[in-house]
Formats: structure tokens, C-alpha cells, sequence
């Protein structure tokens, strides 16, 4: 695809795309940490966060196969190994075996302001770039994560 055809300079909407591919990255790696602390959470709080873990990492892999998506739309591939997604992701992997519950949503909680940072950034590229479409989408994104933020900080009780 041309970038032309939607009404994007090439070069702008390559780095817009490159971005993306960052983002998808450590999507891919919060993904993951959401899915493993969904499948090992325990104790007191278990249906609770059972529960929230679930809806969290459903919406991470609809947001996963939207920036998939925008990314070829913008005319480049997605990448799409999980050495790829390790490489690129400033999002570490944790291993949720055995981690307590509010460690849980601590360490979720952090990715998360993560992933906002990226997403502000990434507003600012495509705002430079008149990329409207890749702005919109990334700020439902980081708008659904931000309430989110606020939601596991009152679990934990952090200002």
C-alpha cells in the first residue's frame, strides 16, 4: 500500500508505522504478564482480579490486532516473532509464578504508565504527520489505560 492513498507523505507515515511496531512490541510483552497473572493470581482478591486480569488482557489483544493492523495500513509489515517483540519491548517480562497479587498489579500498573508514555509520543509523531487516524486510535487506547491506571492504584492504595 501507498501511503498516498490515504493522504500520508511516505516518509511521515513510515516513522509513524516504525513507532507502532515499538508499541506492538511491548503490547505484546504486557499481553503476556496480563495473561500469566490472570492464570496464577491467588488468594483473597482472586475474583476479583481474576476477573479484572481477564477484561485487561482482552482489550491488550484487540489493541494488539488494531496497531497490527494500522501498521500495514500504513503500508509496512507488523512485526511478528516474539524474539522480535522481546528485542524491541522496554517492557520486561516477569515471571507471575507465585507473585503476590498487589505485586501483580504493581508491576501491571507500571507497564502500563509505559505504555502511556509510548502513546503520548506516539500523539505527538502522528500529529506532526496529520496522521489523524493512528492519533485517534492511540488516544482510545491510552484514554482506556489511563481509568485503568486509576482503577489498580486504588487497589493497591498508591496516590
Amino acid at each position: 500500500m501507498d501511503a498516498k492513498e490515504i493522504s500520508l507523505e511516505e516518509k511521515e507515515a513510515r516513522n509513524v508505522a516504525d513507532h507502532l511496531n515499538d508499541l506492538l512490541a511491548n503490547y505484546h510483552i504486557h499481553y503476556q504478564k496480563l495473561r500469566g497473572c490472570h492464570w496464577n493470581v491467588k488468594g483473597k482478591s482472586f475474583f476479583t482480579l481474576h476477573a479484572k486480569f481477564e477484561e485487561l488482557y482482552t482489550a491488550a489483544l484487540t489493541t494488539i490486532d488494531e496497531l497490527a493492523e494500522r501498521i500495514l495500513t500504513l503500508g509496512k509489515p507488523p512485526i511478528s516473532t516474539f524474539a522480535d517483540y522481546i528485542a524491541k519491548s522496554s517492557i520486561k517480562e516477569v515471571n507471575t509464578i507465585g507473585m503476590v497479587d498487589v505485586d501483580m498489579v504493581k508491576a501491571l500498573i507500571e507497564d502500563m504508565a509505559a505504555l502511556i508514555e509510548m502513546e503520548r509520543e506516539l500523539l505527538t509523531i502522528t500529529a506532526d504527520a496529520s496522521d489523524d487516524g493512528t492519533n485517534d486510535m492511540v488516544n482510545r487506547f491510552m484514554q482506556f489505560k489511563e481509568k485503568n491506571t486509576w482503577m489498580l492504584r486504588s487497589f493497591v492504595n498508591e496516590d
